[in-house]
């Protein structure tokens, strides 16, 4: 009967993210159709143009390290610097914080991008370095190392901030033992469909979801095609300056997947991320602009 219970509780609980999830774009939808006066371009016709020099910097503090729906560890600092000329641009992302909340292990990680953004394409290859094995090894495709990955987003404009992204793991730390022990490169893929939606006073919501389309590394190598991901942020925003500013976020993330693997409703495995079903977090951040 608890059993039950539960399984009726995880099943309102998803509904209700969907739905929660969903309330941005009905709310976009309905000031579009109302508010025919400011329809006087077209919604594709905002595009930025990149001239001159750009750049940014952004640190945050946050409870726990979430990615794509996966609990990658406890209290962490966040730093994000990026700099950028006509569209091309560098990124540079660092982590530095506890694999879990006992704090007894640490791995500190080095993201690196390189990329190009212009009329609503973003495409970028991302170097992710975990500090446990050398810079420039990418020989053991099943370990937590070294990974490379290519990038693709689309975002429709700023008037409709409708986001689609595809990811692909392309070299290294990827791959699984067939029941014959041979190394099988899975090129772990990640695709999400995203939506920011902008309310007065600096505050917005954020929407996701995510799928992984066959097995990979967000699964643990163990199941096909999966919903890896239903995520929310409310964010508030505060100017400082012209270019200067903080930001106080929170965030809940599902994972259904992990959720109708274990058959159950929140289990704890932090030394398992893609068996951890349910996770929040909060953070933090100071940034120039």
């Amino acid at each position: 009967m608890l059993f039950k219970r539960l399984s009726e509780f995880t099943k309102k609980g998803i509904a209700l993210a969907i739905f929660v999830g969903a309330l941005p774009f009905l709310v976009c939808a309905s000031a579009y159709a109302q508010d025919s006066s400011a329809v006087k371009n077209k919604w594709l016709d905002d595009y930025h143009q990149h001239v001159g020099l750009t750049y940014g910097v952004e640190g945050t503090l946050n409870a726990n390290y979430l990615w794509r729906a996966l609990y990658c560890g406890g209290l962490s600092m966040q730093v994000d610097a990026n700099v950028g000329y006509g569209g091309l641009y560098v990124d540079m992302w660092w982590n530095i914080g506890a694999t879990d909340w006992t704090f007894t292990h640490f791995l500190p990680e080095l993201d690196l991008s390189l990329g190009f953004n212009r009329w609503g394409v973003d495409v970028h290859l991302l170097y992710i370095h975990n500090f446990n094995c050398g810079f420039f090894d990418f020989s053991n495709y099943t370990s937590r190392g070294n990974r490379l990955e290519l990038d693709v987003r689309y975002t429709i404009s700023s008037k409709l901030p409708l986001s689609f992204l595809w990811a692909t793991r392309v070299s290294a730390a990827d791959g699984y033992l067939d029941e014959h022990g041979n190394v099988v490169r899975a090129w772990s893929s990640y695709a999400e469909i995203s939506y920011k939606h902008r309310f007065a006073y600096d505050i917005s919501l954020y929407g996701a979801i995510g799928i992984t389309p066959w097995r990979s590394c967000y699964t643990g190598f163990q199941r096909g095609f999966a919903v890896q991901t239903l995520e929310l942020r409310l964010r508030k925003d505060w100017s400082l300056s012209t270019h200067c500013g903080m930001m106080l976020q929170g965030v809940f993330v599902i994972n259904p997947s992990a959720l109708a693997a274990d058959k159950t409703t929140a289990e704890w495995h932090p030394s398992d991320p893609a068996r951890q079903s349910i996770n929040a977090n909060i953070a933090l951040g100071f940034y120039l602009k």
